[in-house]
This record gives structure tokens, C-alpha cells and sequence, in this order.
């Protein structure tokens, strides 16, 4: 072992002209967008880590053992250790990638010089899925320490390094070491593999999980129950984690709030001729903490054949422990179950087994008065996004809604104690929800529709920071709108759309009424869907002859004593084509008789127009029409420009209220603890 001072060089020989080998060096890589500093490991020193402040040093693996490795040559030994730090739910995720090679290729990308490799230069590069891509993020391999052995978390062999790497690369990504104490299993295993995570409750907890009234919306749902007997068609393939929440009296050790891993579970015959399903358990902590009846020399043993299990217990590794379901779902609170992920990169259905491509993902965004507007409990529901998903063929459909954390709460909640921050943590995330709705037609009243029970929905709205949706759905036309629970709550959001069939994803560009929403009234929306057909329905703009051949869309403004005057109408024009390739689009709107007449077209001037044409999107226009009978005419300035194109429509009615008790659902509390390293 080399004892070198911090400036660590790299030699190699090299062939002079000569011939003669000649040894040259070069510095080792320093981060300096994450150097080793006290600023890389702490935030602002509200954990227990703030403890350890003055007491890390940084070295490189080949300071620390004589022969360093990213992986042993025994896989059991590879598996994540916790040291000082509160990750377990990192940790869980990282375990993961153990069973699956190649989502481990994805986040560490083979090939890269390793220490005692003429290449290596001191650097190492992995890869996160980020709000729907994957990114890069670069380290050098100087990691925190104590007294020369590493601080937080590493391998059960001790010269295996992916999982400090991996974890500093994590906490680059997130800001400081001190960014990972405390977190979601769902959220890791999200960002190291990109696939989908549901969260299963073992248990009630605080009655919002209790079934829906009759007088409730259909919709209101239970967060799912555990039954792990829907997952039998991907028992070997889906990724499963469990967490406690409170001081348990069989997992003594644990205290509150820590989160494991599933490594597998089996049906296992008794001597009695019964089953009794059984479940491995990985501790991050690395050692066992279980003494129930399935422990090493527990009575449940006996119950079984003894050639059955000798083979279970030799499957134990160092820090796992088997127990049966009574057990399982007395000790543990809730349970992450990730959707595998294949070798193509496609997902599987975790209840079908069916492969479940992604085909499109939408960006969105919650922004307070104009697009925010709250659960089905509020008026303003209706202003939030909303997305058209058709079907083409029978199948199987996963609709995601992943909301980014609020980073205008990370300041409040990191000055919060912690032992406050059982309730603070979710404040990072809204309470989030999605609802989807059959559409028979393309032309649709919305305030309507919207005062139904949606087909499918999610359960409550809920802290969580992905909720999942998923149904056999027919050929047809659904709506799909995602909601935060309390109005103007802001937020960014990812929309994924997974099927087994064919499907299209687009999302309904129409921006919100300009005024202020008054508390006497709201916007009854209408939709128009329409093409433009050369030769048939493009007939252009006013100039030309053939502008009577353009869609007409009747519509009526009836007489509503109790709003007040001013703007009542607002039209806005959608053409369906990329930004690259935009038509020059307008509309007019002309007074007819009851039942519309063609002729109007053609001699009378508009009441209301949205001129000039434009090269965008969308073009709005915001009118105050008299009670009457009306037509809307959309068009292309030249005739004979094709394109698809929708058309909204929003009258100012007296305020209805919709026919919701939504409720919000109590939050996850999947948070780690802190574990003292053994040596």
C-alpha cells in the first residue's frame, strides 16, 4: 500500500521514441462541483450527522485497502451495509439493482477503469432517471471517512466500493450527504431503475382508509391492501421493499421508521399438509433483528420438512432472516412494489405479467390561478391540466403521475427537527390525485362530464410522490386530469402513459380564462374536435369565396339573470401540428337564427372575430355576447391547408357545485433511522 498525501498521482510507462519505457504522471480527477468539503456533506446540520462534523476525512479506495474492487468476487458480499448515515430507503433500491444486471449496467455503465488500470484517472461516472430522462453525474472516488474506514454506507466485503460510490454519486445529485437522511424507497427505486412504484399499506392506520359511503364518490378507493398473491405471474421479476413505522415489539431493535428489502417469498408445505408463505428479509443494518418463529433455531422449522428447511436456511446471508406472513404484516407498515423492468427497458405489469411499453410521457404544471384548480371538491377543478388518451385496441393501460418535489419547502422543512418531521416531511410534495373519464364524443360538455364519477381514478388524493393508475380499457376516447388537493397548490408533474396496445397521448392546450374567476359564477366548458380537409372542410379565411365550406360549430348563449355583466364567452383555437410546421389560424363568430343558416357565411360580418391569422398553437379571444343563437367558424388564411384542430368553448354560468366529498388520504411515512456501523 502506497502512503501518499492527498495530491494522488496516476503513473503509467509509456514507449519512448527510443524505445526505452519512460514513466509518466498525472493528477488524479477532483470534483470541484462537489469537493471535499463540509458543504458536500451537510446542508444545514439538523440531523444527527451534524455530530460528525470535524471528524471526516476523504480518501480514495487505494488509501483504504490494498486492492480496491468495484465488486467482490462473491455477489452475496456485494449487498449494501447502512453506516452513519439515515438511507435504508437508498439502500433498498440499491439492492435491487443486485438481482438485475442490467438495470445495474444503467446506472453504472460497464468498462470504466477501475484502480491498478493504466487508465484510471480517479473518476467514476453513473447515470439517474430524472424527470423523464436519464442523467449523467460524474465523481472522483474520494469518499468521507472516520479514522481511515468509511463513515457511511459500503460492502459487506470491505474492498468492494460500487455502493460508496453509488452513494456519493446520489448525493451530488441530490446536493449533500445530509440530502439523503430520510426518504422514500419508491423514490430511489424510481431514479436508479426509471421504473413505476406503488406503495401497499398492510394495515389501517388512521380510518381514511375506510371504505367510501354511499353517498361518496365511486371513485374513492382504498390505498391498495397488501396481497401479494396479485403479483404471482411476476413473483420473480418485480422489485418489493417493506418499511415499519413505529417501535415494534418482535423487530425490537429497530425503533421507528426503517425500511428493508424483500429478497423473495414462497409458498412452503408444512408436515400438516398446509402452506405457510414465507418471506426473506435483507436489513441494511446488515445484521438480523428478528427473533419470531422463523429465526435460525425457531420452533416454526419443525413444522416443515427438514430437507426443505436446511435448503431455506442455507439461503440466509448476513443480515436476512425469514418470517411468515402473520409476521410480516404485524411487524412492517407498508410495502413498495416496483414494476420490472426487462432487458429491452420495458416495463411488466405487476398483475398481468404483460409487457407494458412506454409509448408517451408529458411534462405539465400546476400554477396557482390559472391552472392549479384543487380536487373535484372545488369549482375550480375544471381550469386544471387535462389530456386526451385514445385507445385503439383493447388492453392494458399505466397512466403515472410523478409530481417534482417543492423546492420552495426544502429550506422550511430542513430547518424543522427532526424528530417534528414525521408530519413536515411530505410538505416537499403535494397532495396529488388523477381521474380518468370515458368521452362517447369528441364534442363534449365538460362541467358535465366532470360532475360524474370518473371510469377509473387513484385512491384519495395523497402525499405520495407518484400515484398510479392502471385498467383494461376499451377502444375509445378518455380524459385524464391530474389534480393537486388544495386549489392554487403549484407544482411541476411528469405524465407517463404505459399500454399493451396502441395508444395516443396528447395534451388539451387551453389556457385559462384571463379574468379572475368571481365567486359568483365559473366557466362551463365545451370541446370541439375538427379537421381542416383539402378539398372538402379547408375553405380558408374571409378573402376567399370558399370560406362557407370551413367546420361550423353551433352554439348557444342563453340568458343568466344572475351573473353579471361583462365578458361571458371565451373561444380559444388549438391546431394540432408542431411548432415547426404551424398554419396561420383564426375564427369568426357569427349571429344566425335558431338552427343556423349557411347563407350568413357569406353576407353577414361576424359579431366576433380573432384576427389577424396567426402562426401559433393556440389563438384565444374573450367576448361579451347577448342571449342568442351563434356559430363558430375556425379556418386556415389560404384554402386547402389540412390539419386536425380543437376548439374550446367556455360559457360564464351561474356557480354549480360539483357532486364530490373527496378526502384527503393520509401521507407514507417511509423515513430511515440512524444505525451505528459495526466493524
Amino acid at each position: 500500500m502506497f502512503d501518499l498525501d492527498e495530491d494522488w498521482v496516476t503513473c503509467r510507462l509509456s514507449m519512448r521514441e527510443d524505445g526505452r519505457a519512460e514513466r509518466t504522471c498525472a493528477a488524479l480527477f477532483e470534483d470541484q462541483d462537489f469537493p471535499c468539503e463540509d458543504a458536500s456533506l451537510f446542508c444545514d446540520s439538523s440531523t444527527p450527522m451534524a455530530r460528525l462534523q470535524g471528524d471526516i476525512t476523504w480518501r480514495r479506495p487505494q488509501e483504504i485497502c490494498q486492492r480496491p474492487a468495484l465488486f467482490p468476487t462473491n455477489i452475496n458480499a456485494a449487498h449494501p451495509k447502512q453506516g452513519l448515515l439515515g438511507d435504508c430507503w437508498f439502500l433498498c433500491a440499491c439492492t435491487v439493482l443486485l438481482k438485475r444486471q442490467h438495470l445495474l449496467n444503467k446506472v453504472l455503465p460497464p468498462g470504466q477503469p477501475q484502480w491498478g488500470d493504466a487508465r484510471y484517472k480517479g473518476s467514476f461516472r453513473f447515470c439517474f432517471w430524472q424527470r423523464g430522462q436519464w442523467t449523467d453525474v460524474t465523481i472522483d472516488d474520494r469518499l468521507p471517512c472516520i479514522n481511515s474506514t468509511l463513515c457511511f454506507s459500503c460492502c459487506h466485503a470491505p474492498g468492494a466500493f460500487w455502493v460508496a460510490l453509488l452513494e456519493k454519486a446520489y448525493a451530488k445529485l441530490h446536493g449533500s450527504y445530509e440530502q439523503l437522511w430520510a426518504g422514500q424507497v419508491s423514490e430511489a427505486l424510481v431514479e436508479l431503475t426509471g421504473t413505476v412504484a406503488e406503495q401497499w399499506s398492510l394495515g389501517s392506520a388512521d380510518g381514511s382508509d375506510e371504505e367510501p359511503r354511499s353517498d361518496q364518490d365511486s371513485d374513492q378507493k382504498r390505498r391498495k391492501r397488501f396481497n401479494l398473491r396479485l403479483l404471482k405471474s411476476v413473483q420473480d421479476d418485480c422489485f418489493l421493499t417493506c418499511s415499519t413505522h413505529n417501535t415494534s415489539e418482535g423487530v425490537g431493535e429497530l425503533g421507528q421508521y426503517h425500511a428493508m428489502t424483500v429478497m423473495e417469498w414462497l409458498d412452503v408445505e408444512r408436515l400438516s399438509e398446509s402452506q405457510v408463505q414465507l418471506f426473506r428479509i435483507r436489513n441494511p443494518w446488515g445484521r438480523c433483528c428478528w427473533g419470531g418463529a422463523w429465526m435460525l433455531s425457531g420452533p416454526g422449522w419443525s413444522s416443515v420438512d427438514p430437507v426443505c428447511a436446511s435448503d431455506l436456511q442455507a439461503r440466509v446471508s448476513e443480515g436476512e432472516f425469514w418470517l411468515d406472513e402473520a409476521e410480516f404484516v404485524s411487524q412492517f407498515d407498508d410495502i413498495t412494489v416496483g414494476y420490472p423492468i426487462n432487458k429491452e427497458g420495458h416495463l411488466k405489469s405487476i398483475y398481468t405479467g404483460n409487457i407494458l411499453t412506454l409509448n408517451h410521457q408529458q411534462v405539465g404544471r400546476w400554477v396557482k390561478g390559472v391552472s392549479a384548480g384543487g380536487c373535484r371538491n372545488s369549482s375550480s377543478y375544471i381550469s386544471n391540466p387535462k389530456y386526451w388518451l385514445k385507445v385503439c385496441t383493447r388492453g392494458e393501460i399505466l397512466v403515472s403521475l410523478l409530481q417534482h418535489p417543492n423546492t420552495r419547502n426544502a429550506e422550511k422543512y430542513a430547518r424543522t427537527p427532526l424528530s417534528d418531521r414525521k408530519s413536515t416531511k411530505y410538505q416537499n410534495y403535494q397532495a396529488i390525485a388523477l381521474h380518468m373519464w370515458k368521452v362517447e364524443k369528441k364534442h363534449l360538455n365538460l362541467s358535465r362530464l366532470l360532475n360524474k364519477p370518473p371510469c377509473v381514478s387513484t385512491h384519495c388524493h395523497a402525499h405520495d410522490r407518484e400515484v398510479v393508475l392502471r385498467d383494461l380499457l376499451e377502444p375509445g376516447y378518455y380524459l385524464l386530469i391530474p389534480s393537486t388537493y388544495q386549489p392554487g397548490a403549484e407544482a411541476h408533474f411528469l405524465m407517463r402513459v404505459f399500454s399493451s396496445s396502441s395508444t395516443s397521448f396528447t395534451a388539451l392546450k387551453t389556457p385559462a380564462p384571463s379574468l379572475p374567476l368571481l365567486t359568483d359564477t365559473e366557466w362551463e366548458t365545451t370541446y370541439f374536435q375538427g379537421s381542416w380537409v383539402t378539398g372538402s372542410t379547408a375553405g380558408g379565411s374571409r378573402n376567399f369565396l370558399s370560406h362557407r365550406q370551413n367546420p361550423c360549430f353551433p352554439f348557444t348563449v342563453r340568458a343568466e339573470p344572475t351573473v353579471k355583466p361583462g365578458v361571458n364567452v371565451r373561444i380559444t383555437l388549438h391546431q394540432s401540428r408542431p411548432d415547426t410546421d404551424l398554419l396561420p389560424i383564426g375564427f369568426h363568430v357569427y349571429k344566425v337564427p335558431e338552427g343556423g343558416c349557411e347563407q350568413m357565411l357569406k353576407e353577414e360580418d361576424p359579431v366576433a372575430s380573432c384576427l389577424p391569422h396567426c402562426y401559433t398553437q393556440a389563438i384565444s379571444l374573450d367576448c361579451s355576447l347577448p342571449p342568442g343563437y351563434y356559430t363558430l367558424v375556425p379556418s386556415t388564411y389560404e384554402p386547402d391547408c389540412s390539419a386536425d384542430f380543437t376548439l374550446s368553448l367556455a360559457h360564464r354560468v351561474h356557480r354549480k357545485v360539483l357532486k364530490s366529498q373527496e378526502r384527503l388520504q393520509r401521507s407514507i411515512q417511509e423515513v430511515s433511522h440512524i444505525s451505528v456501523m459495526q466493524s
